[in-house]
């Protein structure tokens, strides 16, 4: 076999370990980011002010709903048809009391 073939391949696996080994320290950058923002104790009061009162947890790729137990420094106690749920404060991203329509019922369907 002509070693002409050999080294492009051999340098493709090295690039490409390279750049796996990049993005596995972006993502430790990240989540050490995260663990230390200054913002982590802001959304704790915030979510503080909903204690018992149904609300729309949402997170990066999700939405939750029910009401808020408890808060820690670190989670949200969610209250969901008698079952809690906890949910970590680092990756929520806003909190939303559930809507209601004059009369006081909730709406049906919630448009973000």
């Amino acid at each position: 076999m002509n070693p002409s073939y050999i080294i492009p391949i051999v340098m493709l696996f090295v690039i490409l370990y390279i750049t796996r080994q990049n993005e596995q320290t972006i993502i430790k950058n990240l989540i050490q980011k995260i663990k230390h923002r200054k913002g982590a104790t802001e959304m704790t009061e915030f979510a503080k002010k909903f204690i018992n009162k149904e609300c729309i947890i949402y997170t990066f790729n999700s939405q939750l709903e029910g009401v808020i137990k408890e808060v820690s420094d670190t989670a949200v106690m969610l209250e969901k048809k008698g079952t809690l749920e906890a949910v970590n404060l680092d990756f929520v991203v806003r909190i939303r009391e559930y809507p209601r329509n004059k009369n006081g019922k909730k709406k049906s369907v919630v448009v973000d």
